[in-house]
């Protein structure tokens, strides 16, 4: 491939795993495109797609892929601990390799065009690619979620880019942008009181005063009896996972609650992790060159 661009697709299921299955088939076998990872999330009720490829044939699987996602979610029927709007949510472009945040744009207004005319979904730009700049912010473009949806629409603030200016009967709304790449990171919390990571969440996301690039939620994981802090980090250069971790951790105490673990949802980008080990390690003079296989491939 010669253009990469990365998509990171969100489905409102985690629970039927046949269905993601016949959701993922769309990234399968296709020239052009590589499907990197997917994982399904039953608290959530989500699924995450993480997938690469030249800008045509990406945005060819994107489509068939929202295609098969409306005709088996019905989101009058969905539950889940995440926020949702969409049977597919959002879907961001990234521009990973001889593009620009320009090229993965342009993917993001063809998928909302070919999704519109297609499906009849009706499609929201956000991030790089948003209408306006109230309209950048998934959170502020999910509030109200799928139940709220329909009123929504019918304010002009937040009339759709593409398609009808009414929800889909069972499918919803898609946020579609432009973005660069953000790490999708939970911290779990050795308690089953969702205040505790509600109050957490909103100490350390931006627009409650927290790290500029940090959006956070509390979240309930009632299958294990715990409770996490999800967090979106948009930019892990200015807003480290080691800085939030450790944050976290001593919010947590005046709680009396301890962390018990955390994870990377999908993929993450290395420099991410080094950052975290060298300081983790107190690293003195560390560069990413003395790593084993990043010597390798220079070579």
């Amino acid at each position: 491939m010669k253009k990469i661009i990365e998509c990171v697709p969100n489905y409102s299921e985690g629970r039927d795993i046949s269905k993601v299955e016949k959701i993922v088939d769309c990234f399968r076998g296709k020239t052009g495109v590589k499907l990197l990872d997917y994982s399904s999330d039953a608290d959530h009720n989500r699924s995450v797609v993480t997938v690469i490829g030249e800008p045509d044939p990406l945005v060819e699987a994107v489509v068939c892929s929202i295609g098969v996602a409306m005709d088996l979610i019905d989101l009058n029927k969905h539950k889940g601990q995440h926020p949702r709007m969409g049977a597919v949510d959002v879907i961001p472009y990234i521009p990973i390799r001889n593009v620009g945040i320009r090229d993965a744009d342009e993917c993001a207004k063809k998928t909302g065009e070919l999704a519109a005319s297609r499906f009849g979904l009706p499609v929201i730009l956000y991030e790089k690619s948003a209408s306006a700049p109230h309209r950048s912010d998934l959170a502020e473009i999910r509030k109200g979620e799928f139940e709220g949806m329909a009123a929504k629409l019918r304010d002009a603030r937040w009339k759709s880019d593409f398609g009808p200016d009414t929800i889909h009967p069972t499918a919803g709304v898609t946020a579609i942008g432009a973005r660069m790449p953000l790490i999708a990171y939970n911290i779990k919390l050795g308690t089953s009181d969702l205040s505790i990571a509600t109050e957490i969440a909103k100490k350390i996301r931006h627009r409650n005063g927290g790290f500029r690039y940090c959006k956070a939620m509390g979240v309930e994981l009632k299958d294990r009896g715990i409770v996490e802090v999800s967090m979106n980090l948009t930019d892990y250069d200015k807003t480290a996972i080691y800085r939030v971790f450790e944050t976290v951790r001593m919010e947590c105490r005046r709680y009396g609650v301890q962390v018990i673990g955390s994870e990377i949802v999908g993929l993450v980008p290395m420099k991410a992790l080094i950052e975290s080990a060298a300081y983790y390690l107190g690293l003195e003079n560390f560069s990413a060159e003395q790593i084993l296989e990043n010597r390798i491939w220079m070579d």
